[in-house]
């Protein structure tokens, strides 16, 4: 003891303090270590395990208060990225990105619903077809007619263009019907405004026909089941031969089911897979499948009503289309060419008859309807850099 004593006692002051110095920096130099260490991204392997549960509930902490965060910051992209309490679904409908996709209801329909009872209770069947007729009342005796040749397998819509509603309901079946009624417009019209595809969409089949056809030799199941058998995406019923006809296409043919092309008159066809000898049903009584009608639907022009110059381009939405398009032989109309909806109009010159000028527009939009087809074409491929020659030229 003695020895250890004289030997602290005998130090110089100066080397004491010295001492005391050294000791205190290397106790903040070995804080300031342990702390840099820390922070480092060493291998979890490398850290004491009591260091990584501290580090992993730290981490935790700090993920609650950055989410936290992320609702004061002034970019709405950083948001609907890291916000996870917000919805956001880019394959939602568009304006539906907000709504959670299972509240999100894209189609509808035409089943007509009760007011009272429960929901899932109103149907007690689902039809699986849909049938349009755009109608004036004085037709009233051939649509009776047409309307009990199709099954409780159709939803049937009467659109009416004189805006004679109320009469119908002397039938009985007029209130199992839907009525939808504009003055003066046309089928076509009517189609563009009501028949969305994803209005449409739980019908396999859509039949959109004129208000004057014979249908004493038509079956309307037999003729889902024949078009079904040829896979036709795009028919029309075969027209009565005894009739006058501009096009041999939708003649009836004796002895068969379906026909799919025609001979036509000299130089009318330069392709024979093309309209008007192939891939061609005429726009009185079209019938397409869900998955044409969706893109027949967007080429309808808005303001183009008649309808001219569609005929010639429903080969469009099919491929290959002159084995896609056809006419169903075995189940036949008769196109009486009554004059209805025609008479509703006006002629720009005094003394001619009033559906003079209607022909007069219906010729106008078929060019209208051919140019515009023919611009939105040329202008895609002058787009895509791709120069089309006359030859080369899509059909």
């Amino acid at each position: 003891m003695g020895t250890i004593t004289r030997s602290f006692t005998g130090r110089k002051p100066s080397e004491f303090m010295k001492l005391i110095v050294t000791t205190f920096i290397g106790v903040i130099f070995g804080f300031f270590l342990g702390v840099t260490i820390t922070k480092l991204n060493l291998p979890s392997s490398l850290r004491p395990s009591n260091d990584r549960s501290y580090i992993q509930r730290n981490h935790a902490v700090h993920n609650t208060s950055s989410s936290v965060k992320n609702n004061n910051t002034n970019s709405s992209h950083y948001k609907l990225s890291n916000d996870t309490s917000k919805i956001w679904i880019p394959s939602n409908p568009r304006g539906a990105e907000i709504l959670p996709p299972g509240m999100v209801e894209a189609e509808s329909d035409f089943y007509l619903r009760r007011l009272w009872g429960k929901p899932s209770e109103d149907l007690t069947t689902k039809p699986k077809y849909l049938v349009t007729f755009t109608v004036g009342y004085d037709q009233r005796t051939n649509i009776d007619k047409a309307v009990k040749k199709f099954s409780d397998n159709f939803t049937i819509i009467l659109f009416h263009y004189d805006g004679r509603t109320t009469e119908w309901e002397k039938f009985p079946w007029s209130k199992k019907v839907i009525h939808v009624s504009a003055h003066k417009q046309t089928k076509w019209w009517y189609a563009k405004r009501f028949l969305h595809p994803d209005i449409v969409s739980p019908y396999d089949y859509i039949f959109m026909w004129d208000e004057d056809l014979g249908v004493e030799h038509f079956d309307a199941e037999e003729y889902i089941k024949l078009v079904k058998k040829h896979g036709l995406e795009i028919s029309q019923p075969g027209l009565d031969p005894k009739r006058e006809f501009v096009w041999q296409m939708t003649k009836r043919r004796d002895g068969q089911e379906v026909h799919k092309t025609t001979d036509e008159k000299p130089g009318w066809c330069s392709d024979p897979h093309m309209p008007p000898c192939a891939a061609f049903v005429e726009i009185m009584a079209p019938v397409f499948s869900r998955n044409a009608w969706r893109c027949v639907w967007h080429m309808i022009q808005n303001d183009l009503v008649h309808g001219w110059g569609l005929d010639f381009a429903l080969r469009k939405c099919v491929e290959p289309a002159h084995e896609k398009i056809g006419v169903v032989d075995a189940q036949w109309i008769v196109h009486q060419g009554i004059p209805s909806l025609g008479n509703q109009g006006e002629s720009s010159k005094a003394g001619e008859p009033a559906w003079r000028g209607v022909k007069d527009r219906c010729r106008a939009e078929w060019e209208m309807f051919q140019n515009r087809l023919a611009d939105a074409e040329n202008a895609y491929y002058k787009s895509m850099g791709i120069e089309m020659s006359k030859s080369t030229k899509p059909k």
